[in-house]
């Protein structure tokens, strides 16, 4: 396993962080907890020491799971990160009544590494009106917490306010080879590293998007290097870079989990050639062209209130833009779906967008995909995309 910095913390972190989100059974809510403690444990005895957590994972499961481990062995051999849920912080005895909730499921008495889960602008300027400077620098001073920062979805005016409108110790950004210009960006992730910030990054593989790419980006991967994984570009990508510290994968399964450990081994800054970085660019310009609907899978969005199955309806209809398959997007539109769970059952409450780190047009998206999935009839007609 490499180390890194991160920032000016002091910490050398494992260049694979384990994200505590996507495990066996997640998107029910639900915890394989046999299979999970095997996949989480082994990565640990292979030198991952950063695991990353938050407060409403896997439906509140996340963090006791992540205290399991910790009282098996492992506290001193971890660095524990965990978030506050600010959306849920009404007045300022919320901060410390969710703090010491989470302490309690972490089974810990503090907090390596705890963020300000998923900010934005708006998200700031109501969190300073609530005193949450004051609060963070007494939970750092009296042990709670080691190093204090932010994870973060908006975009790059929002994400410069944010970072320098506190002394942080890090920051956790989502960025991959797709989202250069995207949130904090490039641009975003360079002024931290300038700042003396720790940079995770999150969503390295956009939702496990670029692990299983269509046939026309496959393909310029396979003539560059026939043996070499999606995967493992995308992760090499990221750790060629100096300014990240932790690449964050949400490990599904232990296959996964072996083969992210193998790159991580081989990750070096520095390391890609510049004919390698092309390949990255040419895949990503291709990429783009194929996939219209920006959503990582995250469930911010669910569930919904009518019982609209928004990630799965996108990820279909992705799935028939991305390659021209929109017969077998459609069937599964049809066939693992039901009624009740189509996107013709959207009342437009605009529950979802409030809360999507993309701030997708999720409503108008609905309509789109409705009227491609449901009828066979139709051509698909990029003109009638929004423009978020």
């Amino acid at each position: 396993m490499q180390y890194r910095d991160i920032g000016k913390t002091g910490v050398k972190a494992s260049a694979l962080g384990f994200g505590i989100m996507r495990l066996p059974g997640w998107e029910q809510n639900q915890l394989d907890e046999k299979v999970s403690l095997e996949m989480v444990e082994y990565a640990i005895d292979q030198g991952v020491n950063y695991l990353d957590t938050a407060y409403p994972y896997i439906g509140g499961l996340s963090e006791p799971f992540v205290g399991k481990i910790l009282k098996r062995g492992y506290r001193g051999k971890v660095n524990v990160a965990s978030k506050l849920p600010q959306w849920e912080v009404n007045e300022f005895k919320d901060f410390d009544r969710f703090l010491n909730q989470q302490l309690a499921r972490l089974s810990v008495d503090q907090v390596d590494f705890y963020l300000l889960h998923s900010m934005n602008g708006l998200a700031w300027q109501r969190l300073l009106s609530l005193g949450v400077t004051d609060w963070m620098n007494a939970i750092v001073a009296d042990g709670r917490v080691r190093h204090i920062g932010f994870s973060f979805h908006d975009d790059y005016a929002a994400f410069e306010m944010i970072v320098k409108g506190y002394d942080w110790d890090f920051c956790q950004i989502q960025y991959n080879y797709l989202d250069t210009e995207r949130q904090a960006g490039t641009k975003g992730l360079q002024l931290a590293a300038s700042l003396g910030l720790g940079v995770i990054v999150m969503e390295p593989l956009l939702g496990g998007t670029l692990a299983n790419l269509p046939p026309a980006v496959q393909m310029i991967f396979d003539e560059a290097n026939p043996d070499r994984t999606p995967v493992d570009w995308a992760l090499q990508w990221l750790w060629d870079q100096p300014e990240i510290s932790v690449v964050l994968s949400g490990m599904g399964a232990l296959p996964q989990v072996r083969q992210n450990l193998a790159s991580a081994d081989r990750s070096r800054v520095g390391s890609m050639t510049d004919v390698e970085k092309e390949v990255i660019q040419q895949a990503a310009k291709a990429y783009h062209a194929m996939r219209p609907i920006g959503c990582t899978n995250c469930h911010y969005c669910m569930p919904c209130p009518s019982g609209v199955q928004i990630p799965r309806i996108f990820e279909y209809y992705n799935h028939g833009a991305q390659g021209d398959y929109w017969y077998v997007a459609r069937s599964m539109y049809h066939d693992l779906l039901a009624a009740d769970q189509r996107a013709d059952q959207c009342i437009e409450c605009g529950a979802c967008e409030s809360v999507c780190p993309q701030q997708l047009a999720i409503i108008d998206w609905l309509k789109v995909s409705h009227r491609m999935l449901d009828d066979f009839s139709h051509d698909y007609d990029p003109s009638l995309h929004p423009d978020r």
